[in-house]
């Protein structure tokens, strides 16, 4: 009998492979990194043979920490960074361009001129998303119009398209020898391609685009077995598919609506459910599905959506030297009363929720002889917090539901500065979870719910446990004033590109 569950992550900067027991306890963590690859201003690739490289490796480091094989497994769940888009050739199983991650804004071109019939929102009430260089059916549109050769083996179906799961499950289940071109509706829904109605692919925005319907991977849920795996998984169930973020709010337990959580990685993602019915945000953010398991209703959720958070303390310290290690940032920050003045505003390929606005550039505001590298860092960990009350506003007025708490989970919920400054800024408790990477954690139990190792989802409530709360102490007078700054700091950044 199988006793655990595993989850291959794979993120934006690394990929990870966990591995999982019933209580949704961390058995075994194996993560690697893989190269940021920068050929212009505003673009960012990666290598999705390194990726899938990189995949098999932690796999393994996994599975030989665990002292376990495959055979100890009773499912496996995909989760992974979400709007990057990989084509590539299924007769040859090798990308015919680099993988165009959700940070690049290459496509800024392709969406305005898709703008100019009906504006940003032309086909939001489809896709519940504006027209911005975040979403992967542009980046396909460039590939098809930039690569030679591409489009008429497209057209045949020889070149397919993926975001990161499909690349994966592809791989997984024996790539050039069979292997399944499938996704699931959560990363679906960030293509601009799909439906939010019907879960299909779109005809009227697929011919816009000028993208083949051969080149698709089927829409699936995101709990049910796919197929079965080849090496270095043989024979294990593939059978949860989910969005980092939408594995997240699974892993979170955030099954009512009303319940949202917020993932601090590389960006910053809240996501509220609002139940079986989509709600159309009026206020910035994105509707987007939540999850689908097996033949049950899809759940919808609200998004708020933030570019640059976590990355922003890679950059201070890969491209300023500023801090030698990510966890340093505290420390510095700590050696400050405040932020002496100082906002940082990362619109480093513009800003995403509630602003849209690809014409934006990052700002430092408020500089004075007074500062020092200490207001910098401090600067650079309020940036995370006020992006993220901007979000919890727009919210708040898109569902009429005042936020009482935040659940958080994700690689920087581990500074406890931050999170203090967090609850602070929005004047609600923010409460960290016993496993924090619930990202893997959601991948697994909807492959485990597939295949009946986990019953129902009360059993996977059972297993949330909280781990720290942090509560507000800001006067309100104080939040608002310096809220009011930092909106000031981020006007500062529009329209920088012309």
């Amino acid at each position: 009998m199988a006793k655990y569950v595993g989850a291959l992550d794979q993120g934006t900067t690394s990929t990870r492979f966990m591995i999982f027991d019933h209580s949704g306890n961390v058995i075994a963590v194996d993560q690697k990194e893989h190269e940021q690859i920068f050929p212009k201003p505003g673009w960012v690739e990666h290598d999705a043979l390194e990726i899938w490289q990189r995949s098999q490796e932690v796999i393994a480091g996994a599975l030989a920490k665990a002292g376990c094989s495959a055979g100890d497994l009773a499912a496996v769940g995909i989760t992974n960074q979400r709007e990057t888009a990989v084509v590539w050739d299924r007769t040859t199983g090798k990308p015919v361009h680099n993988a165009i991650v959700w940070q690049d804004t290459r496509t800024d071109t392709i969406c305005n001129e898709l703008a100019k019939d009906g504006g940003q929102d032309r086909f939001r009430a489809k896709v519940g998303l504006p027209l911005a260089t975040y979403f992967s059916g542009p980046k396909v549109k460039w590939i098809l119009e930039n690569v030679p050769g591409v489009r008429e083996r497209a057209e045949k179906g020889d070149v397919v398209f993926g975001n990161i799961d499909s690349w994966c499950i592809w791989n997984l289940t024996g790539g050039v020898n069979g292997g399944i071109h499938m996704t699931d509706v959560t990363n679906a829904s960030r293509t601009m391609l799909m439906d939010l109605k019907t879960l299909d692919w779109d005809p009227e925005i697929l011919a816009l685009m000028g993208i083949p319907r051969a080149m698709l991977p089927e829409i699936r849920s995101s709990s049910a077995v796919y197929g079965k795996c080849v090496y270095p998984l043989d024979g294990v169930a593939v059978a949860g598919d989910l969005g980092d973020q939408q594995a997240a709010i699974f892993g979170q337990t955030c099954f009512s609506p009303g319940e949202a959580k917020n993932t601090y990685g590389t960006g910053n993602f809240l996501l509220l459910n609002t139940g079986t019915s989509p709600v159309q945000s009026k206020s910035g953010l994105l509707t987007t599905l939540g999850y689908k398991i097996g033949d049950q209703e899809a759940v919808y959720c609200l998004e708020g959506s933030i570019a640059i958070t976590g990355a922003l303390v890679q950059w201070l310290r890969d491209n300023l030297g500023m801090i030698s290690s990510s966890v340093e940032v505290e420390q510095l920050a700590a050696t400050v009363e405040d932020n002496g003045g100082v906002y940082f505003v990362p619109a480093f390929s513009g800003l995403f929720a509630p602003y849209w606005r690809s014409d934006a550039r990052g700002v430092i505001a408020g500089l004075t002889r007074y500062v020092n590298k200490g207001h910098i860092a401090r600067a650079v960990l309020e940036a995370t917090a006020w992006q993220t009350k901007e979000v919890v506003d727009a919210m708040d007025k898109d569902s009429g539901v005042a936020l009482t708490s935040l659940r958080v989970d994700g690689g920087m919920v581990h500074d406890e500065l931050l999170m203090q400054v967090q609850a602070d800024v929005l004047g609600v408790p923010v409460i960290r979870p016993k496993v924090a990477e619930t990202t893997s954690l959601g991948a697994a139990y909807a492959a485990g719910l597939a295949v009946g190792f986990w019953k129902e989802l009360d059993e996977l409530r059972a297993n949330w446990g909280v781990d720290r709360t942090w509560e507000p102490h800001m006067e309100a007078e104080k939040r608002d004033t310096e809220y009011a700054l930092w909106k000031k700091a981020v006007t500062r950044t529009f329209g920088w590109i012309e």
